[in-house]
């Protein structure tokens, strides 16, 4: 396949950026997009030019490090993948390919495709994670003195904990964030705080929770959410919308208990 890509290409956080255009020839169907970035920036190095910047780690749809829109769409055309899990063989030979880092003004660019998401590690240090104690273990002092019970002893209804495990599939990528018209982080906040608040665990902290958690949402300049339903459509885990919603009952049962 021959393909023409169309790469923004940015030096730095305060640099102006622009789409540049680059050829990739001979590739194969079956490799993946970044395998097919790999060529190139190959072809680019042995011309004695600077090679495309991009993200990546496991190549395997587990970290979700590898944050494109490509032809407008986060992720690549293909449902619940991410840019790695995405094949050449998705495209047709002389297509034209559009590659572009996420869209926000919390996920600054770094350089070329790569952009910084800490805004997403800030509000997961904000309180995502449960701080109290669950239990010890079997040969603790309190267990046996009939202390906190061990975590893993708490029974758990099965639809609470199904809900709780679709919530912790996000892996943080952003294309919530990059979907979204208004930019909003409300998916990928709402499914660290539905993941918690669903299990026996998470219950005791999850007013102080849900409030630290949004509040720092606000304050790294995500937009709002206002139902356009583009963050669950470019989820590569298909998080649900629904979650939303639980964290927005949650928000509201909190706000009584203010601090």
């Amino acid at each position: 396949m021959n393909l023409t890509l169309y790469v923004w290409r940015q030096k730095g956080p305060g640099e102006k950026g622009k789409l540049e255009k680059y050829e990739a020839k001979d590739v194969s169907p079956d490799s993946s997009f970044l395998e097919m970035l790999d060529e190139v920036n190959e072809e680019l190095i042995r011309k004695g030019k600077e090679p495309i910047a991009f993200d990546h780690d496991c190549r395997e749809g587990i970290c979700g490090m590898c944050s494109q829109v490509i032809n407008g769409v986060p992720h690549g055309p293909e449902e619940e993948i991410t840019v790695c899990q995405l094949h050449m063989r998705t495209f047709k030979d002389g297509d034209a390919i559009y590659i572009e880092p996420w869209r926000s003004k919390a996920f600054p660019i770094i350089k070329d495709l790569v952009v910084d998401r800490t805004a997403f590690e800030r509000i997961m240090q904000a309180y995502g994670y449960v701080s109290c104690h669950t239990g010890g273990c079997p040969t603790s002092t309190e267990s046996h003195n009939g202390g906190v019970p061990d975590s893993n002893s708490i029974l758990i209804p099965q639809p609470d904990a199904e809900a709780a495990m679709d919530a912790a599939a996000c892996i943080g990528c952003g294309a919530c964030v990059a979907a979204c018209p208004n930019a909003s982080a409300m998916l990928f906040t709402s499914a660290k705080v539905s993941q918690l608040a669903l299990l026996p665990q998470g219950k005791p902290e999850a007013a102080r929770r849900v409030k630290a958690m949004v509040e720092q949402m606000d304050k790294e300049g995500f937009g709002n959410c206002t139902n356009h339903y583009e963050c669950e459509a470019a989820c590569p885990k298909g998080i649900s919308v629904s979650f939303i919603a639980r964290m927005n009952r949650e928000l509201i049962k909190a706000m009584p208990q203010a601090d």
